[in-house]
């Protein structure tokens, strides 16, 4: 049955939480009733499931007991711990490639022990020392793919379809994170890397944001959702109020909701919807009181934009979708289930 608003899984990233608590402890060595508070924090906002973002806790670093822990964390405050997002751990990175790699594969070990549907990978790299200088580190220049680089590209997609595989032995779904300046930086080079690496459980994360924020110029939103929601199986949402003058070169962005910022994600989930998505949402924020924004925004997909009926006409998407049983907002927490939907 099609997901509904009711239903939808909307998972909320814990990017917002430092790494590091105030007596200087690593949250990765923390006392397990750290993480809880954290997961309380999050279900008193209304959320019922936490997308494990790596820069917080990073589950392929920790021991089968610690994860143990983790999960009960998470479900003492009434959370599911659906997806993991393994953020700036590119596997072609020229020096960590091979170390990345490896702890990729470790998270998808983990991502199986905690009950996870989905792990999202991205190319981006370590932040530089022009991101770390800036107010907001996007308008700062990472590190660049090389293009045209055949030998790289082909790595990029052997250790990519590596890890597709293991997490298909894992019953695990594998997502690619859209951010700039990687193969994964334009809507042709996602869908092209896709593609090759040609495993039905491996899609894109359309997080368009990473690119619609960027200070110059950009693809248009809707050619980059038109162009990627048939391969997504898993979306990280956020928006962004952006300004353009081409005539004197000025580019610039901010955080805004999602309602308020120049995507239209009532249009962008109509094209979801008939390009047949049907994957978890993790919503994101930066900036100010972000798990508000990230509540905010999760109430206005529920209230405004997601189908209230099942019954709806949904396409059939290029790649696996979740196999997480739908269940309605505030209901117990349900053992995700194998029900895949194969594509074409």
């Amino acid at each position: 049955m099609p997901y509904t608003a009711a239903t939808w899984p909307i998972a909320v990233s814990v990017l917002p939480f430092p790494s590091v608590g105030p007596d200087g402890t690593h949250v990765q060595d923390a006392d397990p009733s750290h993480w809880q508070a954290a997961f309380q924090e999050l279900a008193e906002l209304g959320f019922t499931a936490v997308d494990l973002t790596d820069c917080w806790v990073r589950p392929g670093d920790l021991s089968p007991r610690r994860l143990d822990e983790l999960a009960a964390a998470a479900s003492s405050a009434g959370l599911t711990t659906p997806a993991i997002s393994v953020i700036r751990r590119s596997v072609i990175d020229p020096d960590l490639g091979l170390e990345n790699l490896a702890y990729s594969h470790r998270t998808l070990e983990a991502a199986a022990r905690l009950g996870c549907e989905v792990v999202s990978f991205g190319l981006h790299r370590a932040m530089t020392d022009s991101q770390k200088s800036e107010l907001w580190f996007w308008v700062g220049r990472g590190h660049v793919d090389p293009v045209g680089d055949r030998e790289t590209w082909a790595k990029a997609v052997d250790r990519l379809r590596e890890l597709g595989r293991h997490a298909g032995e894992l019953g695990l779904l594998v997502s690619l994170e859209m951010v700039e300046d990687t193969y994964l930086g334009t809507a042709d080079s996602a869908v092209r890397l896709v593609e090759e690496i040609d495993l039905p459980n491996v899609g894109l994360n359309p997080d368009i944001g990473n690119l619609v924020r960027l200070h110059r110029p950009i693809e248009p939103w809707r050619e980059l959702v038109a162009k990627t929601l048939p391969y997504a199986n898993y979306w990280h949402v956020k928006n962004y109020s952006r300004d353009e003058d081409r005539r004197t070169g000025l580019f610039t962005a901010v955080p805004a909701t999602l309602e308020t910022g120049l995507i239209d994600y009532r249009e962008a989930f109509r094209v979801a919807i008939a390009s047949g998505f049907q994957g978890i949402i993790c919503v994101e924020h930066y900036g100010g009181d972000a798990l508000s924004v990230c509540a905010t925004n999760a109430s206005y997909l529920r209230t405004r934009v997601l189908p209230k009926r099942d019954g709806y006409a949904l396409g059939r998407s290029r790649v696996l979708q979740g196999r997480q049983a739908p269940r309605s907002v505030g209901a117990p927490a349900a053992t995700a289930v194998a029900a895949g939907r194969e594509r074409p």
